[in-house]
């Protein structure tokens, strides 16, 4: 009880802290990673052989492969190319903008990770921004939440999908069969509540669409051939992101493989390329998942867990129904990998009993997918763009997410549940 109540204060305290922006957030996470393992070593519930397994490698693999990848692109004048193309098309339209954005996010999401997804579109966003004159707070919000949201629609879209398909057997269309359907209609909910928490930044905004429609796209692509090079290198990357569960190689392998390619080819300037690597994400992600570690060390999790199976009732929609909305909750203030990791035995174990678990299996996807949305750290997508936006004259703030990210987790999972309770009468999970 001891380790339960120590890990869980520690967990509190340096979300309070993070939230309240006194500190940068990197430097909170560290220290309170160290003061995790230092109480875990006197209390005996954590230490350092633990702390060190808990660092999620393939995250953080996933993360520098990709980084590297876009810091090649971005000297080549890519991005500038590309967000002249995009203001375009849009024609200046705030809003058209911001379905068309969410839109590109959303595809890409649903066949590669969702951090792979704003790492590449979010430093495109922040330009197209600054070329039109407008705020990008609003579009690199709304990506990373229609990340999190369409994410959830295949198997390889979010992390906790990868892992429930394995622990229930299921396949890529099972995914398109019974996921794909609610997340849609989880997903047009959330695009058309995003407007109406903006609508009053867009109807301010005064975009410089005259010289924008003046620019011309390949004017400011600076590098051709090395962005052709870099581009053929992440066709490949994506083709083998598609093709890991048949190779049996990890997205963290994929991604360093083809920065390493990437560097080979194109030889760059090592200083000048690692300065645009985002060390300080890295560093945070780290020491998050030294925390979150210690605290299912200590056995909090599974407590959490051991209370929803206590409290189970018979009616297996009502347990459906009742897992969506706690993982959600659950993956909103800790980080929805964990959370699925400690549902899954849970599920697993209700299932010995002769309960039909298909359904519950479902409600997890939802429940760990939608909730993400709800806090900055509900999940890594969140991080990276929360992360990206400081580059920009408006961050977004833990505060300004927790205002506009807890509406969307909300109405997601209440339309995720009307929908989830039509699909299990009317067609079975």
């Amino acid at each position: 009880m001891t380790a339960e109540i120590v890990s869980t204060a520690i967990f509190i305290i340096s979300l309070i802290i993070i939230f309240s922006e006194k500190v940068h957030r990197t430097i909170i996470a560290l220290a309170g990673a160290v003061v995790m393992v230092a109480a875990g070593m006197i209390f005996g519930f954590y230490n350092e052989e633990q702390a060190a397994a808990s660092i999620d490698t393939n995250t953080l693999g996933l993360l520098l492969g990709m980084m590297i990848l876009v810091a090649l692109l971005e000297p080549t004048g890519f991005f500038e190319a590309l967000a002249v193309w995009v203001v375009r098309l849009s024609k200046g339209n705030p809003v058209r903008l911001l379905v068309m954005l969410g839109i590109a996010t959303s595809l890409l999401s649903m066949f590669l990770d969702n951090v792979t997804t704003v790492v590449l579109i979010a430093p495109v966003t922040i330009l197209i921004c600054e070329i039109l004159g407008i705020s990008a707070l609003p579009y690199l919000l709304a990506e990373a939440l229609l990340s999190d949201t369409a994410g959830a629609a295949t198997l390889v879209g979010d992390p906790p999908n990868i892992l429930i398909a394995s622990a229930a057997g299921f396949s890529f269309i099972d995914f398109l069969v019974y996921s794909f359907p609610i997340v849609l209609g989880s997903w047009l909910v959330a695009l058309g509540l995003l407007y109406l928490l903006f609508r009053k930044e867009f109807r301010t905004m005064i975009p410089d669409t005259e010289a924008v429609l003046k620019l011309n796209p390949g004017e400011a692509l600076k590098q051709p051939r090395s962005a052709i090079k870099v581009l053929i290198v992440i066709g490949f990357a994506l083709l083998f992101f598609l093709l890991e569960e048949t190779l049996q190689i990890s997205p963290s392998f994929v991604a360093l493989g083809a920065s390493a390619v990437g560097l080979l080819w194109l030889r760059p300037n090592m200083t000048e390329t690692l300065k645009l690597i985002e060390w300080n994400v890295l560093i945070f992600f780290g020491a998050l998942f030294v925390i979150v570690g210690g605290m299912e060390a200590a056995g909090v999790l599974q407590s959490l867990s051991d209370l929803i199976a206590g409290a189970a009732s018979q009616s297996t929609l009502v347990m459906g129904v009742g897992l969506l909305w706690v993982s959600a909750v659950l993956s909103a203030v800790v980080d929805n990998v964990p959370i699925t990791i400690a549902m899954i035995p849970v599920i697993e174990n209700l299932g010995k009993t002769g309960i039909d678990i298909a359904p519950l299996w479902w409600a997890l996807v939802f429940g760990a997918g939608f909730g993400g949305n709800g806090t900055v750290i509900g999940s890594t997508a969140n991080i990276v763009v929360y992360s990206l936006s400081e580059r920009t004259r408006h961050p977004i703030t833990p505060m300004i997410w927790l205002k506009r990210g807890t509406p969307v987790m909300l109405a997601t999972c209440f339309t995720a549940t009307i929908l989830y309770s039509i699909y299990y009468y009317a067609f079975g999970f």
